[in-house]
């Protein structure tokens, strides 16, 4: 599992950085923009990483390719525009969306990157090939529907209400079943053909106006 040499470090300690500040920012920032400031007030709505970093998830991801961030805080009972059940969902789905959103975008700027630009700036073309692969892992991992990842609480906002109250419950024990999930290998079974179809299928829509 340790597969990386550290001259990779170079590019991808920056887009893990990157990548998992986004996350939560837009973890954040849906909850804001849905009526509750808890993350603002906790000076979270930043793109500073130092706001963001989980050590272990961080680590997690430098050495496995899934990993996560510092979850933002976020209060349901302050929604406004809608109930707390369906304000968690589209909170939760906030974060894997923008990672698969920097990796479309990624894969965009190198479909249509000139390749003498590639070759100049090797170390950007390394960068970027490490977003997409980062970006597009990140998506996945936080999908699947465990908690306390983001796919959870997904499957939470779709489920009656009477099975809503007993799955928070369930999270209770949440570092227990994320350790259980780490010592086992559905992740990578899961995310990686989930992460290679993804870039494929960018990878193709973009080829068809280069």
């Amino acid at each position: 599992m340790f597969d990386f040499q550290l001259s990779d470090l170079l590019f991808r300690l920056p887009a893990i950085i990157v990548s998992l500040t986004v996350h939560e920012l837009c973890h954040g920032y849906s909850a804001y923009l849905l009526g509750d400031n808890t993350a603002r007030n906790m000076g979270r709505l930043t793109l500073n990483p130092l706001k963001h970093l989980d050590p272990i998830g961080f680590i997690c991801l430098l050495f496995f390719r899934f990993g996560w961030a510092k979850p933002v805080p976020v209060n349901p009972y302050n929604f406004k525009s809608m109930d707390e059940k369906t304000g968690m969902l589209f909170t939760a789905l906030a974060g894997p969306m923008s990672n698969i959103v920097l990796c479309f975008v990624c894969v965009g700027i190198l479909s249509f990157m000139p390749a003498r630009l590639l070759y100049a700036f090797s170390w950007f073309f390394g960068f970027l090939n490490y977003m997409i692969i980062i970006n597009a892992s990140i998506a996945f991992f936080n999908l699947l529907p465990i908690p306390p990842l983001d796919g959870s609480k997904i499957l939470f906002g779709l489920l009656p209400d009477r099975f809503y109250r007993a799955a928070q419950m369930i999270e209770q024990y949440s570092f227990i079943l994320l350790l259980l999930l780490l010592m086992g290998s559905l992740p990578q079974m899961v995310i990686t053909p989930l992460t290679i179809g993804l870039i494929n299928s960018f990878v193709k829509f973009f080829a068809l106006f280069t």
